[in-house]
């Protein structure tokens, strides 16, 4: 647990995207040594269902299982906990393609590699809609045009430093977050909502440049939102990832979760 990975600094809660983050590298990981890192992968797919909101101050550990391997695909599946597997932060599911690329990360060692800077917190004296948010500002995202978010590239998100790409969990949680600031722009509210489920596809390699993304509503009920999500680099007809979920929207701060 650190405080740069809070989502929202009135409750000291994780960010959702620090989950997913952990979630696809868990994943990986063990897809990796399924296959004795003998070839590349490449996450296709993640879905993620929150179950509770992590405690403050406890540490995030993750259990993944590759339980099955065709020759283009790998299955995983994979818990979020703090004190016990069997109470679970979050669950997830996911796919990855094998022998996407010509890179190893077991085994290939990229040239000139260093490891990156720690992620940081600065300073926000604005009222601006990332105030509230250490790990949203950590990562630099800011608002862009058109109602667009942007994550500019840095070292501190590369999950591939081969490529170099940025780390799948990175483009996960900026995708949340977009969603995140959609939702409260829209409706007009000050917490942000509490995320019950998201689905991320991941479309194309996302290299060593910023990364764009908007957000949209798609069906509003009395506490149940739904949201779909697109991040792109260069061309907004050819996006990295897409992703859909639902937020359940917060009354008050503090108030008992469902």
């Amino acid at each position: 647990y650190r405080p740069v990975f809070v989502g929202y600094a009135q409750t000291g809660v994780l960010h959702g995207g620090v989950v997913t983050a952990m979630q696809d590298e868990s994943c990986g990981m063990a897809v990796q040594l399924a296959l004795d890192g003998t070839r590349a992968i490449a996450t296709l797919d993640l879905r993620i269902d929150y179950q509770k909101p992590a405690t403050p101050g406890l540490a995030l550990r993750a259990h993944s299982v590759c339980n099955r391997i065709t020759r283009s695909i790998a299955f995983v599946r994979a818990t979020a906990y703090q004190e016990a597997e069997d109470d679970p932060v979050a669950t997830a599911t996911a796919c990855f393609m094998i022998g996407a690329n010509r890179t190893n990360m077991l085994r290939d060692k990229p040239v000139g590699f260093r490891l990156p800077p720690p992620l940081e917190v600065p300073q926000d004296a604005s009222n601006g809609p990332f105030a509230d948010s250490p790990f949203a500002r950590s990562l630099g995202i800011r608002l862009g045009e058109e109602g667009t978010l942007v994550m500019p590239f840095s070292e501190q998100i590369i999950g591939n430093p081969i490529l170099p790409a940025i780390h799948g969990g990175m483009t996960g949680a900026f995708l949340e977050t977009a969603a995140v600031i959609r939702v409260m722009g829209e409706l007009g509210v000050s917490v942000p909502p509490k995320p019950i489920g998201l689905t991320i596809n991941y479309l194309r390699s996302a290299g060593a440049r910023d990364t764009h993304a908007r957000a949209s509503i798609v069906k509003q009920g009395r506490r149940i939102i739904a949201f779909e999500a697109q991040a792109w680099q260069d061309d907004p007809q050819k996006p990295v990832a897409s992703a859909f979920g639902h937020f359940m929207l917060r009354k008050t701060p503090g108030a008992e979760e469902e």
